[in-house]
């Protein structure tokens, strides 16, 4: 580590520590570097090749479901070493930008068993022109984080890492002896002018829902990026792009407060953008989404799904104002090149004719790549595989149904969208099985508890239905999490349900705070302020599984994972319990619990329907759900 730090002094860059005037430069960005009406640029074109949110998921989703020229047809989406041969077909076009938009690591057993070792070995056979740090890169905390950037720093490929708004304090793992080992920015030249990639983490959600040190500061995006667009102007520099990792929704409204922003390539959210209806699948807006800046000017932005499913591509062009003349490009699905179409009895190969013809019709349509494996990067991460492959095979149950994943009813991204069962479940009251049975195994696991409850986040897969193998456990359940049982008067369950919601609603955090439980059911109406969201709160009895209305002053037990009974997501009433000590560590992983459940109750099934949190559903927009 210590013959690096050389290098890294060469790239420290001034001094972030200016909270103090933040917001005032959101405000009045564009002083310094300011450029008259009469300037002109000479109009290039640049290419952006880029992902997000891989999650350690190396090796592709098999048997997905997907409609192919109007027929339903399993086939393999994704795999990390697809991603690379995409890549590197990119290497003759002509100013190409490689870009990671954060979260590569956690939710598989590659991560488990090898801390992200696994997934900067996969990054660096792409060898990106930069990566941003999202918040799972703190799940395990700074030095974790400090592991990975050092992995991808190679004699082959150093790929900068950006976070402008991350400030690790002087002597910690990410700034050793004053030297940070994270950037705010690199510049790229195309054509002879200067291009400015500008990195930025969410704030929030990474200080609660990952483990960074206390002393690492996350300061506020727009301000931070809007500093950082300054000083790129300051140097002449006038294309700017930002690459964030906070989610579509946080992008677009950015892009509105910010001056000469001209792309954002974001993650977090796990978006998927463009017209995917022709493949069975629901999207959240268009590829590129095109909004404004405060300038009036365009602002291109890209997201590419999750689970190195998607490859991105963005082509964009500059006019001589040095503003945005166009955009476009698409965000493809990857896929292999076997299909599966179902017999009547189940899902067989399609014959050969029938392949030839597919091939030959998906070859056509942008918005979907058959690509094989790159064989370089498939040689690496076979050297991984045993110890997985071997844990990961171990059946533990069936699955008589899909559990569908979904964070608040209503969303528009459904996540289950490739699972058969699953098509409709975000638009549904319901909202997510697979957080809600998660909840019942942690209930059925504590003796004690007479509720328990379950962060929509912590849950990360959906689940098909057939055999359950630890490796459904694992990826659906791969944080460290362990459960926690403390006791909470009816008042403060309310209040901590309340917590939840508006962590998302009104405090603009992670959807993934929203609260799902087992033995405790409510109705929710999130178009209410908070503290009228949560109404008609019950709690089922574990004798008789009757149910009745919760009692503000009585005292209940609620068992929880760790991260949520600590306060983080929002759950601010949770945490000042917590923080008296008043609370039983069970040390039961939440993992295993999960497969303890399975391996007790298979089949298991989606809950009935009077036992889901949510008896009924209004959303912010004040549509009733059914």
């Amino acid at each position: 580590m210590s013959a690096r730090l050389p290098v890294l002094r060469r790239l420290v860059v001034r001094s972030v520590l200016f909270t103090a005037v933040l917001a005032a430069l959101v405000g009045c960005g564009g002083s310094d570097g300011e450029t008259t009406a009469a300037t002109t640029y000479a109009p290039i074109e640049i290419n952006i090749a880029h992902i997000n949110d891989h999650h350690s998921q190396l090796e592709p989703i098999a048997n997905t479901q997907l409609t192919l020229d109007g027929v339903a047809t399993q086939v393999d989406l994704g795999g990390f070493a697809r991603l690379t041969t995409l890549f590197k077909a990119q290497a003759g076009t002509r100013n190409l930008l490689k870009l990671h938009a954060g979260d590569a690591v956690t939710g598989t057993l590659y991560y488990t068993f090898y801390k992200g070792e696994a997934d900067a070995k996969m990054m660096n056979t792409i060898c990106f022109d930069a990566f941003e740090l999202g918040n799972h890169e703190f799940d395990d905390g700074d030095q974790a984080t400090r592991n990975f950037i050092d992995a991808l720093y190679t004699p082959l490929c150093q790929t900068p890492v950006l976070a402008a708004n991350v400030v690790p304090a002087s002597g910690t793992p990410l700034n050793p002896a004053g030297a940070p080992v994270i950037r705010p920015y690199i510049v790229k030249t195309y054509d002879g002018v200067n291009v400015g990639i500008i990195g930025l983490d969410i704030a929030g959600k990474t200080t609660n829902s990952s483990r960074p040190l206390s002393t690492t500061q996350f300061l506020d995006e727009a301000a931070t990026a809007q500093r950082y667009i300054d000083e790129l102007k300051a140097q002449g520099i006038r294309h700017i792009v930002l690459m964030t990792h906070q989610g579509y929704d946080n992008d677009r409204a950015m892009a509105a407060r910010l001056s000469d922003v001209d792309v954002i390539i974001g993650g977090d959210s796990h978006t998927l953008l463009g017209d995917f209806t022709a493949f069975g699948l629901s999207s959240s807006g268009a590829y590129p989404t095109r909004v404004t800046n405060r300038d009036g000017d365009t602002v291109c932005i890209g997201q590419a799904w999750e689970y190195a499913k998607v490859f991105g591509l963005m082509n964009v062009s500059f006019n001589s104002r040095g503003a945005v003349a166009s955009c476009g490009g698409h965000a493809s699905l990857v896929i292999g090149d076997t299909f599966k179409r179902s017999n009547g009895t189940a899902f067989v190969a399609v014959d050969e004719p029938t392949k030839a013809d597919l091939l030959t019709k998906l070859a056509a349509d942008p918005r979907i790549k058959v690509t094989t494996p790159d064989a370089g990067a498939a040689a690496i991460l076979s050297t991984y595989t045993s110890q997985v492959t071997a844990e990961k095979a171990k059946t533990i149950g069936t699955a008589s149904e899909a559990l569908c994943l979904v964070r608040v009813p209503g969303e528009t991204t459904n996540r289950s969208a490739t699972v058969p069962g699953c098509e409709t479940a975000n638009t549904l009251a319901r909202g997510s099985d697979a957080a809600q049975v998660v909840s019942e195994a942690f209930l059925k696991a504590s003796l004690r508890a007479d509720f328990a409850l379950q962060n929509a986040g912590g849950v990360r897969v959906p689940v098909a239905a057939g055999t359950l193998t630890m490796n459904t456990a694992f990826t659906l359940l791969p944080f460290t999490n362990v459960l926690v049982e403390m006791n909470v008067t009816g008042a403060q369950m309310v209040a901590a349900l309340e917590d939840g919601i508006a962590n998302h609603l009104d405090n603009l955090q992670s959807t993934g705070s929203h609260p799902y439980a087992a033995g405790l059911r409510w109705d929710l109406d999130m178009s209410k302020a908070k503290g009228s969201r949560v109404t008609n709160v019950e709690v089922r009895s574990r004798v008789g599984n009757t149910w009745s209305a919760i009692v503000p002053t009585q005292t209940y037990v609620l068992v929880t994972n760790d991260f949520v009974a600590a306060g983080q997501d929002g759950y601010a009433t949770l945490g000042a319990i917590f923080r008296t000590g008043a609370y039983v560590n069970t040390y039961l992983l939440y993992t295993q619990t999960f497969a303890d459940y399975v391996i007790a109750n298979t089949p298991i099934a989606r809950p009935l329907a009077g036992n889901y949190a949510h008896k009924s559903v209004i959303t912010a927009a004040g549509v009733t759900l059914p």
